[in-house]
Parts: C-alpha cells; structure tokens; sequence
C-alpha cells in the first residue's frame, strides 16, 4: 500500500460550501487530470524558463452519466442550476469518487468547471457527456 497514491493524498483537508455529496455513480469516469501551476516563458533562441508558481496539484474529473432517470438527471440539474446549491460553477460542493476501490472510496470537494451539457433521449431518459469538475480538496476519512 506503500505506492497506492491517489489525489487525496496531495489535497488538503476543506469544508464546502453547499453541504451535498453528489453520489450518483457515473457510467463512465473518463479522465482524471492532475496538473502544476507552472508558467513556461520561451524565446526566441528556444531556450524556456519555467516558473513553478505554486506547489500544489490541480485535479479535474471527467464524468459521464449515459442514461439516467429523469429524477437522478434532476438532482444533478438542479445541484448546478440552483443559485443556492453549485450555481454553476460558482459554489463547491461534495463528491463520492464511487470509481476508486470501496476500501479507499473518498469524498472530495469540487465545483463544477464549465457548462451543464445534458441530453435528453425518447423514453424518459436522460445523459450527461463529459462534465468537468475541479477538485479543490477532500473530506477527512471518519
């Protein structure tokens, strides 16, 4: 377990603002990003110069919910349109990382990082492609 790292272990410890924990387990989590705060300065010879502006990592998660029901779809409309809830991407929020082992499943806390795109598909189903969210820092395991 010595090398079993994951993004809890470089985020800190933080409340958010809006107390809900999205948990609707995603059909697909596509991608988890994990970047530095680096500026690269190059010139004109192609030499660089790289600016470490801060130590800390920035994750993003890629989910996509494929077919919903019309009440799941609606929790995450309303979490993301609702002024008092996410609205938008301005308030953080709870997630379950439900792709993670259940031995090592964490809550993080994110905000949504761009737009709602949702379908809606004949038959009262509902899906949501790629929906980006900042993971700004974790919830302390109990």
């Amino acid at each position: 377990m010595a090398n079993e790292y994951e993004m809890y272990d470089y985020l800190s410890t933080i409340a958010a603002d809006y107390d809900y924990t999205l948990s609707i387990a995603p059909h697909r989590q596509l991608v988890e990003l994990g970047e530095k705060n680096i500026k690269i300065k190059e010139y004109d010879d192609e030499s660089e110069t790289r600016i470490i502006r801060s130590t800390q990592t920035v994750f993003y998660v890629t989910l996509e919910w494929t077919y919903l029901s019309e009440s799941n779809a609606g929790i995450i409309f309303d979490l993301y349109h609702n002024s008092s809830k996410a609205c938008g991407t301005a308030k953080t929020f709870k997630w379950t990382n439900s792709a993670e082992p259940s031995a090592r499943q964490h809550t993080y806390v994110v905000r949504f990082a761009g737009p709602l795109p949702r379908s809606i598909i004949p038959a009262q189903l509902y899906g949501y492609a790629s929906i980006q969210l900042k993971v700004l820092g974790r919830i302390a395991d109990s």
